[in-house]
């Protein structure tokens, strides 16, 4: 493939050092004239979001918690939960967590990116230094003197001539940033950064609601292991009873198959609930950086689902653009493309240079650095594409068309955060109204086992409607610690929409 050509001047002045003082006074007044760089200007991008919040809609009764549009403090939202464990467990994830230490990681990378791209700015100088030994065949006798200019003398014997060659130096090169392409280019670094903050936070807001979520979870799981070792005992008790009256005669064997029966079922669930109890707490070892086992001890033991807070503000849908580190990472990719589009528009501008060298060069060691012996070359150069088979326009129209991507992904990602707010409000909201029915459900359902375990004793009924009496009662109160955990966590859910969790200083560590 042929080399593209470049339109190249260059000037060296090997003599008159004040020469190379006034192409740097000019190359300084050029990049001092240049004070703006091709390519765009970043623009904020505009969203259309809507006034209020669809799901913010008064409570059904006063037992039901207020959502309003209070701008929400949300940093540490899992402290409104009033739960210690919890508040320690999300604690103890934000330093151990190997997820937000692979975003920290990447912060750095980034920061690492930037001082690469920023190297481009300055000046470039290298150290060099070398020997060499020369030789060459000879037909002559032997000769002793030295070259035209009496500088690199040599010794011809035995049929060869031979020298030494001794350099070292210092070279310099300097690319005049006068189209903008090196700040262009420090822009889109700098947008890089910010992205990789956002994401740690991004993953930090993850993290602590998938910690707070777990542990719901587990304190409504062990809530059902409690509701169903109760029920079980109950169960056991009803049998025993059962079992006497059909020794007394007053039922038949059915009545007591049916009492084994449900005893035996009520027990078969609680080894499920407990897997999935062990399940739970492996999972929160995990996101704290721990072996799966490590907090069974600390874990294992019931406590109550954490309550719910009487209120909940959630502020208004504009506040999302501001808060949500999602959308705020979108926001800086979108800023990174538009300076790569001024990288890939400067490189169809000609490149200014200055270059330098300056050492010694002797075939003696002894006198190598007599002044004599120096040399050096100062001198500006000017490189420019004549022809590249249009590799650099379609350079600017990939870097156009990224933009175009980053900025219809940053559509998508705040259509996105509307869509988990609503869905959030609407999921903590009908459940607030189904845990209301539950609870009504479980007082009637206790008020129907304790009338007809009486009626049966009394033999004015069958088994069978103590038999559903509590089998109902069972089933509601399972659900209702089911409802109870699903409430906590679509409070959670809603919290992590709306971008909470994540503290300013995190992104330094």
């Amino acid at each position: 493939m042929p080399s593209v050509p470049d339109l190249s001047l260059r000037y060296c002045h090997s003599r008159k050092l004040q020469s190379f003082a006034g192409w740097c006074l000019l190359s300084v007044s050029l990049v001092a004239a240049a004070s703006c760089a091709v390519g765009p200007d970043y623009q904020p991008p505009s969203s259309k979001v809507p006034q209020a919040w669809r799901g913010a809609s008064p409570p059904e009764t006063e037992q039901m918690s207020v959502i309003t549009t209070t701008p929400p403090e949300l940093a540490d939202w899992w402290r409104h939960f009033s739960d210690p464990v919890l508040i320690s467990l999300v604690e103890r994830a934000i330093e151990s967590n190997l997820d937000l230490a692979q975003a920290r990681a990447r912060i750095r990378q980034a920061r690492a990116a930037r001082g690469i791209v920023t190297a481009d700015f300055w000046p470039g100088v290298n150290a060099s230094a070398d020997y060499r030994r020369s030789g060459s065949g000879s037909s002559g006798g032997t000769v002793v003197g030295g070259d035209a200019e009496g500088g690199l003398p040599f010794v011809s014997g035995g049929g060869a001539v031979e020298r030494d060659l001794f350099e070292a130096g210092l070279d310099a090169t300097w690319e005049l940033d006068i189209f903008g392409g090196v700040r262009r280019d420090i822009e889109a670094a700098d947008a890089d950064i910010r992205a990789s903050v956002e994401d740690l936070r991004d993953v930090l807001v993850s993290l602590v609601a998938e910690v707070g979520t777990n542990y719901v979870s587990l304190r409504s799981i062990q809530e059902r292991i409690a509701i169903a070792e109760r029920n079980l005992k109950a169960q056991e008790h009803t049998a025993e009873i059962t079992r006497k009256r059909f020794e007394a005669g007053f039922v038949s064997r059915l009545d007591v198959a049916n009492a084994s029966a449900q005893v035996a079922t009520t027990r078969s669930q609680i080894p499920l609930l407990e897997s999935a109890e062990q399940g739970t707490i492996y999972t929160i070892s995990v996101l704290l950086g721990l072996d799966p086992g490590a907090l069974a001890a600390e874990l294992s033991a019931q406590e109550p689902i954490p309550p719910i807070p009487l209120q909940v503000p959630v502020g208004l849908p504009s506040d999302l653009l501001r808060r949500r580190p999602d959308i705020r990472r979108a926001e800086a990719q979108i800023r990174a493309a538009t300076a790569r589009i001024g990288v890939a528009t400067a490189d169809l501008f000609p490149r200014f240079s200055l270059t330098g060298s300056f050492g010694f060069s002797s075939s003696d060691l002894a006198t190598f650095l007599n002044w004599s012996n120096r040399l050096y070359s100062l001198g500006p150069s000017v490189i420019w594409p004549v022809f590249d088979a249009g590799r650099i326009r379609a350079n600017i129209e990939l870097q156009k068309a990224i933009q175009e991507e980053t900025l219809l992904a940053y559509r998508s990602t705040v259509l996105t955060a509307l869509r988990d707010v609503e869905t959030a409000l609407a999921a903590y909201a009908k459940e607030q109204q189904h845990r209301a029915a539950l609870e009504e459900a479980v007082v009637n359902n206790r008020k129907a086992v304790d009338l007809a375990t009486q009626l049966y004793v009394a033999g004015r009924t069958d088994f069978l409607n103590v038999l559903a009496a509590e089998n109902a009662l069972h089933a509601t109160e399972d659900e209702l610690a089911v409802s109870t955990g699903n409430q906590a966590a679509n409070l959670i859910a809603l919290y992590k929409a709306l971008g909470g969790g994540w503290q300013q200083e995190l992104w330094s560590k």
